[in-house]
């Protein structure tokens, strides 16, 4: 594999209006972790997608939409005894989009140390880890602390994006199980109060900055490099950092330098926000360019 991800998918739900008047809805799949491997296999990489889902239908459909995107589902774990994680998204104002999660007890919330050993199997360049997976229990702890520590001792590159998600811990609590993770990862990757949660200065490795709409820059042992955002008329935002953090390590897998790799992420960034969700407008390698050509051009 060039990369293996580890954490939870759940099934989506995404509404045209409030949850509580009722109507219509769209259904799919959402995770940090998927967003990223689709990403990457989208951009030309093999990747693995290494986590638990009910045998129900909403872990069917997360399995059959992530094999139809060509991530590698081999190491997936169906569990009969917990459900399939839900996420409800509810578009309340144009500008504005609330997040309801149905994850405690769910399939992904019992991924284990054994789990993520096993997922490793046959060995990765890379591995991703955000500091989602981490926040949902014990077991998703161990499993990320041991996949960091198999990948770490075969010589391979370990990735963070620290993801913060403050309705499943506080600051402080994340702050002491992320930052020793974070000095251990190749890459930090995070927002300014994200990076400043897992120790900023003190991070050893390469440390990238989501800035939004002023870009993203990234700290090396070399230098520091940034690259501006595109500016396009976003549709929906959500997911625009997990698909920055696709482009950024692909860019690493490429071997790219920090200026270009910035410049990936940005750019998958930006298509990501011109669909609806999480995943959808994820480009292939072919289609990066298209976002240079002006406005209004037709390719025939």
């Amino acid at each position: 594999m060039d990369a293996i991800v580890l954490g939870e998918t759940m099934m989506s739900l995404r509404s045209t209006g409030p949850w509580r008047l009722g109507g219509s809805a769209t259904t799919s799949v959402a995770g940090a972790e998927s967003t990223v491997a689709i990403g990457l296999v989208r951009l030309g990489h093999a990747a693995r997608w290494v986590g638990r889902v009910g045998a129900d239908e909403p872990g069917e459909l997360v399995v059959r939409t992530l094999r139809a995107e060509g991530v590698d589902t081999s190491a997936v774990v169906r569990d009969p005894t917990a459900p399939t994680g839900l996420i409800l998204f509810e578009r309340r104002t144009p500008d504005v989009t609330r997040v309801l999660y149905h994850r405690a007890g769910s399939a992904g919330s019992r991924l284990s140390a054994a789990d993520a050993v096993a997922g490793l199997a046959g060995g990765t360049r890379l591995l991703h880890v955000t500091g989602i997976t981490p926040a949902l229990g014990a077991g998703p702890l161990a499993a990320v602390r041991a996949a960091v520590d198999a990948v770490r001792a075969a010589g391979g590159l370990v990735s963070l994006d620290v993801n913060h998600r403050s309705l499943l811990w506080s600051a402080d609590e994340a702050s002491r199980v992320l930052r020793p993770l974070a000095l251990r990862a190749s890459v930090v990757i995070g927002s300014p109060d994200e990076i400043a949660l897992v120790g900023g200065d003190d991070l050893t490795g390469e440390v990238v900055t989501k800035l939004g709409r002023d870009g993203a820059r990234v700290r090396t042992r070399d230098g520091t490099w940034s690259a501006p955002a595109h500016r396009v008329d976003a549709v929906d935002p959500v997911g625009a950092g997990d698909a920055f953090t696709a482009g950024y390590l692909s860019g690493l897998l490429d071997r790219l330098p920090p200026a270009e790799r910035l410049a990936r992420g940005t750019t998958t960034a930006a298509f990501a926000v011109q669909a609806v969700g999480d995943w959808e407008g994820l480009p292939t390698q072919a289609e990066l360019p298209l976002l240079g050509l002006p406005p209004g051009t037709t390719l025939r």
